[in-house]
């Protein structure tokens, strides 16, 4: 029998560059395959983005402080989903942040320090439990003024997850889908690696070191740590990951990955265990997963 055809492709969405690469016997299977695949990935961005006044997110940040607002069955979905997030990390995962995001420059740079009366003014404008959703009606409605969500800490993982659905769905079962390195999903494993798609989380110099080796196989991982925006001010470097309980970075641990059989949990759960530190573990968690700190 031939060898399987190796097909690469990338595009940009999300302010990031994601990536497929994908093992098949048909070239223009393959291709129709990682195009339709990304183009649910640019349609979940056109959906989530909070960047684009169009979007569907984008809508109800500027309404639901309003009213109720009409939305879609799966961003309803979604958000009810990071709503568990949010009461199972004890409130340190939440997309409501919009406005903790722009106090800190990190809305659209690469961070600033804020003055107090500017982070205290945005955290009456955060929180998860001032989102309200009526699954009957299939509304959501904010109920207070300026808060805004902000998705940038599922939306990777969740377009990872919509891609490789479509590329099994039109019969592929060997590929790596990857949202920048940050979010990655290995499909099956490649035919020269039988344990998997060899993953190197954090620290690329590690390379030489078996131990930093993971294979992913039918398994996601998705990294996240301080070096992505940061800044520094009076000796002290800031980063981006905010914690939503007292309005300030999260204490500087480099970096910790997530290992998950969805790449929505695996991204969204690294955010907590980055703010909560090497001794919390979250009581609940997706069978299969585990948290490696670096």
């Amino acid at each position: 029998m031939t060898k399987p055809l190796r097909l690469e492709r990338n595009v940009d969405a999300m302010g990031a560059t994601f990536t497929i690469v994908l093992y098949g016997r048909d070239s223009v299977a393959m291709e129709s395959a990682i195009e339709a695949a990304f183009s649910e990935v640019r349609r979940i961005d056109e959906m989530l983005s909070p960047y684009r006044p169009g979007s569907e997110v984008s809508t109800v940040n500027r309404s639901a402080a309003v009213g109720p607002v009409k939305i879609s069955a799966e961003l309803f979905d979604l958000i009810a989903q990071c709503q568990e997030y949010s009461r199972h990390s004890d409130g340190a995962f939440d997309i409501s942040l919009g406005a903790l995001i722009k106090a800190w420059g990190f809305f659209r740079g690469p961070g600033r320090m804020p003055h107090s009366s500017e982070v205290a003014a945005a955290m009456t404008r955060i929180g998860y439990r001032h989102i309200h959703l009526d699954p009957e009606a299939g509304t959501l409605r904010f109920d207070c003024e300026g808060l805004e969500i902000h998705p940038g800490g599922i939306g990777k993982g969740y377009a990872v997850d919509r891609a490789v659905h479509i590329l099994r769905q039109r019969g592929f079962n060997t590929a790596l889908v990857a949202g920048a390195a940050s979010s990655i999903y290995g499909l099956g494993s490649p035919p020269s690696e039988s344990r998997g798609w060899r993953i190197l989380p954090g620290d690329q110099k590690q390379a030489s070191d078996p131990a930093a080796e993971i294979f992913l196989k039918d398994m996601s991982i998705s990294t996240s740590g301080g070096r992505e925006k940061r800044f520094l001010a009076g000796g002290k470097l800031y980063a981006h990951i905010l914690d939503p309980r007292t309005g300030f970075p999260a204490p500087e641990i480099s970096m910790v990955s997530v290992l998950s059989p969805s790449t929505l949990d695996s991204e969204a759960w690294t955010k907590p265990c980055l703010i909560h530190g090497r001794t919390w573990m979250p009581a609940w968690k997706p069978e299969g997963s585990s948290v490696l700190f670096s």
